[in-house]
């Protein structure tokens, strides 16, 4: 029965035509990196109060010329890379503790572009949704049960940890692996970007993890705001125009990055 189940999910996750969607995932989640760093850039320089995460990349391509169809191709995309980094977490290969890391990493990886794909569905069909709003619920919800504080406390720990990968990712070059990079100046580039890229997105997630800490620390869930929260929170430091720029300018890199890699990702 396993060797069954192995064996579909290494059939599944070879497939062409899922190879094809879940490069399109990436694409997709490129774009919507470069709609929240625009966002955030916009804020910065006081041109736009919106939200700079996911909802607010979603509804600002909603608002633009054949937005519904590009939603869609969020919704397909994202479900399609969240499929293919599921099925695949079952065939890797190595030593014990090494594949079941990386299969973790996947299947956690696979449930963020779930979520991402379902709230493009909600704005596919019309509606529309707060990540703000949500994490804060859900922040709430758990600050109002038995041990609550401590699940919140260690939720915030744990976006820190995947906050430090990306950053190590970045700054050590980890990415290269992702993808067959190209050579002379494209190769450089990529590169740049994936440093650039990973490392923005890393200290983003940063800000996320503090402010998830010390929501259970002082016992608020409004300090957990997620992106759009953490992103702002930065604006409201010293320095923090400057500093939201440059993250804005980051996560903009990054999407960049994730366009090249739907097109030269290792599958």
């Amino acid at each position: 029965m396993k060797a069954s189940a192995t064996h579909i999910a290494r059939n599944a996750s070879n497939s062409s035509a899922l190879q094809r969607l879940a490069r399109l995932g990436f694409a997709v989640n490129g774009l919507l990196h470069i709609l929240i760093g625009s966002i955030a850039i916009a804020v910065a320089i006081g041109a736009s109060s919106g939200s700079a995460d996911q909802s607010g990349a979603l509804a600002q391509l909603g608002s633009s010329p054949g937005g519904v169809f590009l939603l869609w191709i969020v919704v397909v995309g994202m479900f399609a890379l969240g499929l293919w980094l599921l099925v695949s977490a079952f065939v890797i290969q190595g030593e014990p503790e090494r594949k079941w890391s990386r299969r973790l990493a996947n299947i956690a990886k696979a449930i963020v572009y779930f979520a991402i794909g379902a709230t493009a569905l909600i704005f596919a069909r019309g509606g529309s949704s707060s990540s703000a709003d949500s994490t804060q619920n859900a922040s709430s919800s758990l600050l109002s049960s038995p041990g609550g504080v401590i699940v919140l406390f260690l939720g915030g720990v744990a976006v820190l940890g995947i906050a430090a990968y990306f950053i190590y990712k970045g700054a050590a070059q980890k990415f290269r692996s992702d993808l067959a990079v190209p050579s002379g100046s494209a190769g450089r580039t990529v590169i740049a970007l994936g440093v650039v890229g990973y490392v923005a997105k890393g200290i983003a997630l940063a800000v996320v993890g503090v402010l998830v800490g010390v929501a259970a620390l002082t016992n608020d869930a409004s300090k957990s705001t997620g992106l759009d929260g953490a992103l702002k929170a930065l604006a409201a430091l010293p320095f923090g125009t400057i500093a939201l720029i440059l993250i804005g300018i980051g996560l903009i890199a990054y999407g960049l990055y994730c366009f090249v890699r739907a097109r030269r990702a290792r599958l």
